[in-house]
């Protein structure tokens, strides 16, 4: 079914990613039966709405070689762990608030032994201000419900000039990213692209692909609740 469903997408699969993520699905499944991480627990549902929707950006946008990726809310690694498992030659750091979620990717990273990965466990906005990873990636991703105002705030610090903040969305996304035009310069961004695409299902998604064009001002991130009550 996996590698039907993968072909349906234009993507391509060796036994070694499909092991691992065989290997993914069936740890998900059974340590989400302890700790909240998806709703989503059929197989096939699974691939499609998790594997497919994070690897499928990786045909859509030049991720360089050897690039450095943080994946901010990672929540039970999407979309970063299959991205890296996709394509081993990435540098990915999963950053959660919740050390439950951190102790499930641990876990599955020894389990599918995907290593040059790192884990951090924090608040978006507290990590951003960390001059350890603030300003240190070649790419950020979220794939998350927030509004684009507020998951710029929270992921654009992170990103290094020259570099980019890739969201994942549903579909429909005009009006946000008109929103978010304000908040997306403030933070020194620029809208380079809008990439809509379906998964097999025919299920539209949207990426919206984020230039760091400058740096983001000291003052920013603000906290999540200042984030939320007056968004830039």
């Amino acid at each position: 079914m996996m590698n039907e469903l993968f072909s349906q997408a234009g993507l391509s699969l060796n036994d070694e990613i499909k092991k691992k993520l065989s290997t993914y699905s069936q740890f998900l499944v059974e340590y989400n039966e302890k700790v909240n991480l998806t709703a989503i627990t059929d197989s096939k549902d699974i691939i499609i709405k998790h594997f497919i929707d994070s690897i499928l950006p990786l045909n859509l946008v030049e991720f360089p070689h050897g690039a450095s990726l943080i994946d901010v809310g990672t929540g039970a690694g999407f979309p970063s762990l299959p991205m890296k498992i996709y394509r081993d030659d990435l540098k990915i750091t999963m950053l959660d608030s919740l050390r439950k979620r951190l102790d499930f990717l641990e876990q599955l990273c020894i389990r599918t032994e995907t290593g040059d990965v790192e884990f951090i466990h924090s608040r978006a906005e507290d990590g951003g201000k960390n001059d350890d990873l603030r300003e240190k990636f070649d790419i950020a991703t979220a794939r998350a419900v927030a509004n684009l105002r507020e998951l710029s705030e929270y992921c654009l610090p992170y990103v290094k000039v020259g570099g980019m903040f890739v969201a994942l969305k549903a579909r429909d996304t005009e009006q946000e990213i008109a929103q978010a035009q304000n908040a997306i310069s403030t933070l020194g961004g620029q809208v380079d692209d809008v990439i809509p695409y379906k998964l097999p299902t025919d299920e539209e998604r949207t990426l919206v692909i984020i230039k760091k064009i400058s740096q983001t001002p000291t003052r920013y991130p603000r906290n999540s609740a200042r984030i939320s009550k007056k968004p830039l």
